[in-house]
């Protein structure tokens, strides 16, 4: 089995669709040639042809409509944005055209297409290029909204997405794209070659959309993660020595809510953590899932660690970003409630 970093396996999900329908076509600012910024889609236009992986204007509005009149054609267009922080002039399409086609044409039309972008901060990227809008598209009834936390499910969960009849935004974290980032900024990063998510199957597999999993058994407490959080709530779980579970959520729209029951009323406890700003973040609906459904399993308050409520920093990017510190700290909280 292959090992590859998640820039990787997104590039290798492109090819193996692409190979297999001739439908399926890749475009936005520098990703044919240039192979876009991160080189997520490296390679593709050589192979492929430059009908089929092409580089767009600098306008995401038009990139998103123009993807949206090939779905509703027949294609299955893969654009990307060169960081989530772009994707704003994008939004109207995104919201009132590709999220509501099939509804307003009763199934006449379907909008499947997804929508790549680089998320989070951890990179120095200043208050631009560091945003994690996930909030924004989980609010939009039509769309489903993906978060991976490594190779193995970034590939197999952009290959559903792919296959998927519906519109799906699809946020790849950043710092997550050349190794497995726990927030210690000041240790070197384990590279995805020596990680056991790092290992990714040749050919087309999928990770279905909706099912999220169990990344480390515990009793104590039950931590909803997603993303790089993932990473850094394992770290901070050994730090503290807390008994804690800890469930990757994979996707946001649809949501496992099941699994996140189960693992609440074993644990009688929740800590949310997500990188974004704490206010009317995706944290605050799994919060309200949480005590709506386990109500009568919750033994303290259910707690969220999350980005400030404000732009994110340059200068003190490590004061921002919701690390192992912060993490274990509303362990311990958690804990003792």
């Amino acid at each position: 089995m292959a090992r590859m970093t998640m820039i990787e396996a997104i590039r290798d999900a492109h090819a193996v669709k692409m190979a297999e329908d001739d439908n399926v076509v890749v475009f936005g600012e520098d990703v044919g040639y240039f192979g876009g910024v991160f080189r997520c889609t490296a390679g593709l236009q050589e192979r492929f042809g430059k009908n089929r992986c092409f580089d767009a204007p600098i306008n995401e509005s038009g990139i998103v409509g123009t993807a949206i009149g090939m779905a509703a054609y027949g294609l299955r267009p893969v654009v990307e944005m060169q960081f989530a922080d772009y994707v704003y002039p994008a939004y109207d399409q995104i919201v009132s055209e590709a999220a509501r086609l099939r509804y307003r044409s009763a199934s006449d039309f379907t909008a499947p297409m997804v929508v790549r972008m680089p998320t989070g901060g951890g990179i120095f990227g200043g208050q631009t290029h560091s945003q994690s809008p996930e909030a924004l598209f989980t609010h939009v009834a039509g769309l489903k909204t993906v978060v991976p936390s490594n190779p193995y499910d970034a590939k197999g969960l952009l290959i559903a997405a792919i296959e998927d009849n519906d519109p799906v935004i699809f946020l790849e974290p950043k710092r997550l794209y050349n190794g497995p980032f726990d927030g210690h900024h000041d240790r070197p990063v384990t590279p995805w070659s020596k990680h056991p998510l790092g290992e990714v199957p040749e050919g087309r597999y999928t990770v279905p959309l909706g099912k999220g999993i169990v990344r480390r058994e515990g009793a104590g407490v039950t931590v909803l993660a997603y993303g790089t959080m993932v990473h850094v709530a394992l770290a901070a779980a050994e730090m503290v020595g807390v008994d804690a579970e800890i469930l990757d959520l994979r996707t946001l729209v649809p949501l496992d809510l099941e699994l996140i029951q189960q693992s609440v009323e074993k644990t009688g406890r929740c800590v949310v953590v997500h990188e974004a700003t704490l206010t009317s973040g995706f944290g605050a609906e799994l919060c309200a899932l949480v005590e709506e459904t386990c109500f009568y399993h919750l033994e303290a308050p259910i707690l969220r660690v999350a980005g400030w409520d404000t732009p994110y920093p340059h200068a003190q990017e490590w004061d921002y970003f919701p690390g192992p510190v912060r993490v274990g700290a509303a362990l311990r909280q958690v804990m003792e409630g």
